[in-house]
């Protein structure tokens, strides 16, 4: 004689119309993307790329003259515009020669001066070679004064709301703070910020024809600092910044 499911006929029934609704209501909810809690902003997982925001000196002191590449003298900015052609070059050719032969995600803006704080010269979004170098090439009004610290904030929150993985900012200045919060005060903040976010953001300041003890102060906080008296090491310096702390082009060979 066979025995009695503990439960019984009555009680199986019950148990199976349970599992069979909740499953029901799983895929439903799957269907319309719901299955888990979305995660909040910063909680969800990167993407593999690099963010980088360029903050660019206009202030009026770059018309102000020092060596070019020839030793002969010419105003900074004209110095600054060629570089800055040279790194969205660097980029390019970062962005396209991968080792898996799909091309690289990468996120850029331009960030110049705009009293109290920046503007976006060329809109944070995919990189556009083409846009930044036509700003380079026509550039020619510097003006105004240095609001290091705004311009900071200005840029890292739009890497921040960038969802790729390697989040920089890129300083090119000639001069100390003259407007608003200085740099060192306002890297706690976007440190503080990237952390709930659970993300890093890397900041590096090129100190062009200025002491780079100026900016001691956000080297202790883990900026990387650098200086420049002339064309050739601003080239130099932004070249090993780009290669050695933004790009990092070393990576495994293709798999064959």
């Amino acid at each position: 004689m066979l025995g009695r499911s503990p439960l019984g006929v009555r009680g199986s029934l019950k148990l199976t119309m349970k599992i069979n609704a909740l499953l029901a209501v799983l895929t439903a909810l799957a269907a319309l993307g719901l299955d888990s809690p979305s995660p909040a902003r910063g909680g969800a997982a990167e993407e593999e790329g690099v963010a980088l925001a360029i903050v660019y000196d206009t202030s009026g002191s770059m018309q102000e003259p020092v060596r070019d590449k020839n030793g002969k003298a010419a105003p900074k900015y004209v110095i600054a515009n060629r570089d800055l052609a040279a790194i969205v070059k660097q980029i390019q050719t970062f962005s396209t020669n991968s080792a898996s032969g799909t091309p690289r995600r990468i996120d850029a803006g331009l960030f110049i001066f705009n009293s109290p704080g920046a503007r976006e010269a060329i809109k944070f979004g995919p990189f556009d070679a083409a846009a930044i170098e036509n700003w380079a090439r026509s550039f020619s009004s510097p003006s105004g004064n240095t609001p290091l610290g705004n311009a900071l904030n200005t840029a890292a929150q739009s890497v921040l709301g960038s969802p790729l993985s390697r989040k920089h900012v890129l300083v090119i200045t000639d001069g100390i703070n003259t407007a608003g919060p200085p740099p060192s005060a306002v890297m706690p903040k976007i440190q503080q910020q990237a952390g709930q976010q659970h993300t890093q953001l890397s900041v590096h300041f090129v100190a062009f024809d200025v002491d780079a003890k100026v900016f001691d102060a956000v080297k202790k906080l883990g900026a990387n600092v650098v200086g420049a008296d002339d064309e050739k090491q601003l080239n130099s310096q932004l070249e090993f910044i780009l290669q050695k702390k933004i790009l990092l082009e070393e990576e495994e060979p293709a798999k064959k």
